[in-house]
């Protein structure tokens, strides 16, 4: 199954719903980070759900990153997405593992910690990026994100995410945004009967590992409302911008005097992606390039 989003409206316009499907750049992040599986399902579910929250964004080059800073051992979680379909992202202790949970799971609750904050920045790529915090409500990536958006923005959101790791990598990953349009957001009947559907929900990526769209999942979930699934798909992809001239531009924000220790000490200068682990050799020729354009200015 490609990665890709599907977008779903249902009560006749009342409901919006994306669905995602994303076990292919969940699987290239967790082989670029060398993740453990804890680690791997935390940041697949961190990379999906900001996925989600880029569905709403209006103009191409517009991004939302995601920060979980909890006091669980995986440390920070970031993830960072495009509305062009792109993620990346990180975990500060990428090789954490715990203990599974009586049911043979993995617990990314745990991992992730239950104090914390969850910081969200939108940029539109047009003014100044919107940035937003709250405290941790749960562990659970899908539980924070909904409990954002309800404090942030005011939206009544059900969010669900969910990444299965088994001894090969990734098995299956996704996810899905339903929120009440603002004309339905005091719609008692409505919203008993969304939470309704959710406590009988049976996990997002053991569906998907049966063999369920994200589309049939939705259509699913919201019978009796008249889902409709509208005919775009968005491809969806690891992609990070990273590159030497990056790195380069970076290098000359240092001291003169960091880069002659580097020149003499190394030989010259190793850098690493933190969001995708791409590894970029600076040679001293480089350095000493960087220190000649600094010294004639």
């Amino acid at each position: 199954m490609a990665d890709e989003m599907i977008r779903v409206t249902a009560a006749n316009g009342g409901i919006r719903a994306v669905g995602i499907t994303g076990k292919g750049f969940v699987e290239e992040a967790r082989q670029r980070h060398k993740l453990s599986a804890v680690g791997s399902a935390a940041l697949g579910q961190a990379m999906i759900a900001t996925l989600l929250l880029a569905s709403s964004m209006k103009t191409p080059q517009a991004r939302v990153s995601l920060q979980i800073m909890g006091d669980g051992p995986l440390g920070k979680v970031f993830a960072d997405a495009g509305a062009d379909g792109t993620v990346r992202g990180f975990v500060k202790n990428p090789h954490v593992e715990i203990p599974l949970t009586d049911s043979n799971g993995l617990d990314v609750g745990q991992a992730i910690g239950h104090n914390g904050f969850l910081c969200v920045i939108r940029d539109e790529g047009i003014g100044i990026p919107y940035t937003s915090t709250v405290e941790l409500a749960s562990g659970e990536v899908g539980q924070a994100v909904a409990h954002y958006l309800f404090t942030s923005e005011q939206t009544p959101s059900v969010v669900l995410v969910g990444v299965h790791v088994n001894s090969e990598g990734i098995e299956a990953a996704g996810g899905a945004l339903l929120q009440l349009m603002p004309q339905e957001a005091e719609n008692n009947t409505l919203i008993d009967l969304l939470e309704e559907r959710v406590r009988n929900f049976h996990g997002f990526s053991r569906l998907l590992r049966e063999g369920s769209s994200p589309a049939q999942i939705l259509v699913n979930m919201l019978e009796g409302l008249h889902p409709e699934v509208l005919p775009e798909v968005k491809p969806l992809r690891f992609a990070c911008p990273c590159s030497l001239d990056r790195v380069l531009s970076a290098l000359r924000m240092l001291s003169i005097a960091e880069l002659r220790e580097m020149m003499e000490k190394d030989g010259g200068a190793e850098v690493v992606c933190q969001f995708c682990g791409k590894v970029y050799h600076i040679d001293r020729f480089d350095l000493g390039k960087i220190i000649m354009n600094m010294e004639a200015r």
